[in-house]
């Protein structure tokens, strides 16, 4: 005999519509493999008066959140709002009351995850959270229970689609980054406003959430260094790959005793990294731990069924349990014992110059490196000279992030002019 669930949901836009569509069209499948049967009692939207491609039954949909809320019926609730708030709000509300909360949602889990899980033991309630990563990958899983026995010292994840997209077609067409981002916003691939997606944000929520599990310990968002690839430019694309590197906007958490460094920006990795050929929107996550060594994650991070199927994984593993487990790391805005954020990290640099052509300005650039303590791995002169200055690529050996920065600026202009300066790991 199956059990059934009775759940709600608070929104349904294209996520919570294709969980809809996978509880409907899935439900005896779901119920032969899990004995469970999910049954959808209210959904909350915005307008009752918009029109949709579900047809939902009559007294499912309401604008009013305490419908989900406070019913006591609804024992599980799917949250699809995304954003901080209302989503924090009704979230805590949920719950408080009692009620097992599952979400996709990035931005208020990574702002207030120390909240939320003090409400949920408080009262006995669940808190699941595996689409708000990568979509379908199972990583937070992976990270909760099969990597226990491990302890993570990196992480380096294509955790943003949009990004990848765009840095995919500017790698292989040549391509400019507004040009690209135009068609991807055309082909909806890219949001009207992407400011989240192309300044790094999206990225960086999700890192401080795959940071705290890997690392057993809070990381918080505002400790995420973030940089996005709006200055991307496809010369230097171009210039890398010539130099056997693929740029990708790389979310990198490190840890090295209790001090950790967390970053997003663009980052040339070598051709032959396992990341280097996730292409189009798809996300990874390549870590290494201890006992277990190198793993790859990859697949689909977004989209209304492959979220909904993490969501549905989550609201299985939620019915099913006969006690809600949580992060055993100190999870509080400011922990008894907290890790260190180092912001000095050390990687190698791609720099791309325009250079004075006349003997001595090589010599005087690399003098200026190495009084900074930082050498140079490789140098590249390219093209023709452009009023009496010539592009010089320079790729270093590892270096301090301070240093690299205090050299940069002390290269004269009348020397040379830094055009761009990218990480390389």
């Amino acid at each position: 005999m199956d059990r059934t669930i009775t759940i709600g949901f608070l929104g349904c836009g294209n996520v919570g519509g294709g969980v809809w569509k996978l509880l409907s069209g899935f439900a005896d499948d779901i119920a032969h493999r899990t004995g469970l049967r999910f049954s959808i009692k209210r959904v909350l939207v915005r307008s009752l008066a918009k029109r949709r491609d579900i047809d939902f039954p009559d007294g499912v949909l309401t604008d009013r959140a305490e419908d989900v809320l406070d019913d006591p019926e609804i024992s599980i609730v799917l949250e699809f709002l995304g954003g901080e708030e209302p989503a924090h709000r009704w979230i805590t509300m949920a719950l408080e009351r009692g009620k097992t909360v599952v979400t996709a949602n990035k931005v208020a889990f990574a702002l207030h995850w120390h909240e939320l899980q003090k409400a949920a033991k408080q009262s006995g309630a669940g808190l699941y959270y595996e689409a708000a990563v990568c979509g379908a990958i199972p990583i937070i899983h992976t990270l909760e229970e099969s990597l226990q026995a491990n302890r993570i010292s990196y992480i380096y994840g294509i955790v943003n689609g949009t990004t990848n997209y765009i840095l995919t077609r500017m790698s292989r067409e040549g391509a400019e980054y507004a040009d690209v981002l135009a068609d991807a916003q055309r082909l909806g691939l890219a949001e009207p406003d992407p400011a989240s997606d192309v300044e790094g944000l999206d990225a960086a929520y999700k890192l401080s959430i795959l940071a705290s599990l890997a690392f057993h310990g809070r990381v918080p968002f505002e400790n995420v260094y973030v940089e996005g690839i709006t200055q991307v430019q496809a010369e230097d694309i171009r210039c890398g790959q010539e130099l056997g590197y693929t740029l990708k906007l790389l979310a990198i958490a490190k840890r090295d005793g209790l001090h950790v460094e967390t970053r997003v920006h663009p980052t040339f990795i070598r051709n032959d990294h396992p990341l280097a050929n996730i292409s189009g929107a798809f996300n990874a996550v390549f870590l290494h731990g201890h006992a277990c060594g190198e793993m790859m994650f990859m697949g689909r991070g977004a989209g209304d069924l492959p979220t909904a199927s993490a969501i549905v994984s989550d609201l299985v593993r939620a019915a099913s349990a006969q006690k809600h487990l949580y992060p055993t790391f100190d999870n509080e805005l400011h922990p008894a014992v907290s890790l260190q954020n180092n912001t000095d990290w050390r990687c190698a640099f791609y720099t791309r110059m325009l250079a004075k052509d006349e003997p001595g300005v090589l010599s005087r650039i690399a003098q200026t490196f190495a009084d900074h303590g930082v050498s140079i791995a490789a140098m590249q002169q390219k093209g023709e000279q452009r009023d009496g200055r010539v592009t010089v690529v320079f790729i270093t050996h590892q270096a301090s992030e301070r240093d690299m920065q205090k050299a940069i600026l002390e290269i004269r202009p009348e020397v040379a002019t830094v055009e761009s300066l990218l990480r390389v790991e």
